[in-house]
């Protein structure tokens, strides 16, 4: 498996399993069990998910499919940002150690900016580092400017990522947040790296992996993964599409096939605001 090295030196995978919305419905919950087992076994040991995902189902169904096998898995979580208070930020994280049955999360994410000063919020962090309930923390959703402020405040620069919404189609970030994040050697997290499926019906792409021999996730995925210092999370709740996922770790894209991807979706000419979803 394809490793990425976090500032302070741990390499994780590169790859990971987004768990949006798993948990909500019954009638999957079994094969999305099966899929994190199966993306466990294979390597893809980083999973992402959220206090927000369910409102806690998610990170429930999470602890039933790493069940004695918790020292295997990187775990991500998030938490909402009107919960980002010094005391705020560590009952939210108490209540996600509860509902994932660990004793500790390795990535702790502020899920998006909200009201409560980034200071506090970083106060909040250490302590939690310090009292060993999380291991490493990191911000979601922080554009160039929230992460210059972070920057300046204690405990900032100790941030692992900023998880951010990257792919093919939708690619701000490359003019200023990007160049910002890898002069520090912060790598980015992706989300939504295959635009939510909609890369399987976008033709041009369909097209590229055609004549490629690879699927159009395959080749969004493997684009990313080109990059030494981006970690992807696509959403994957079936274990024949992680399977097709995990396919993107072997492709090895050329320079013509890069060049190629940039023509058919071209990089930023300015600077955008951060796109979210």
């Amino acid at each position: 498996m394809k490793t990425v090295t976090l500032p302070s030196g741990e390499r994780v995978p590169a790859f990971g399993i987004g768990t949006w919305r798993m948990g909500e419905n019954r009638a999957t919950r079994a094969e999305e069990i099966e899929t994190i087992k199966l993306g466990l076994d294979l390597g893809a040991a980083l999973i992402d998910t959220a206090e927000m995902y369910g409102e806690g189902l998610t990170e429930e169904l999470i602890a039933e499919a790493i069940a004695g096998r918790q020292n295997q898995a990187f775990l991500v979580s998030k938490f909402y940002p009107h919960n980002a208070s010094r005391q705020g930020a560590v009952t939210a994280c108490e209540h996600s150690l509860r509902r994932l049955k660990t004793d500790r999360i390795d990535l702790y994410l502020l899920h998006w900016r909200g009201n409560v000063p980034l200071a506090e919020t970083m106060e909040a962090f250490m302590a939690l580092r310090e009292a060993g309930k999380i291991r490493h923390y990191g911000v979601s959703n922080l554009d160039l400017a929230d992460m210059q402020e972070l920057w300046s405040v204690p405990g900032g620069r100790d941030v692992q990522t900023d998880q951010a919404l990257y792919n093919l189609a939708r690619r701000g970030i490359e003019w200023d947040l990007l160049p910002w994040l890898r002069e520090r050697r912060i790598p980015a997290m992706a989300y939504s790296p295959i635009d939510h499926t909609q890369f399987a019906r976008d033709p041009k792409l369909a097209d590229f992996a055609r004549r490629y021999g690879m699927t159009p996730a395959q080749a969004a995925l493997a684009w990313l993964l080109a990059n030494d210092d981006v970690i992807v999370i696509p959403k994957t709740s079936r274990r024949e599409r992680l399977k097709e996922n995990l396919g993107a770790l072997e492709i090895r894209l050329t320079a013509v096939a890069l060049a190629e991807l940039d023509r058919l979706f071209p990089p930023p000419a300015g600077p955008r605001p951060l796109e979210m979803i």
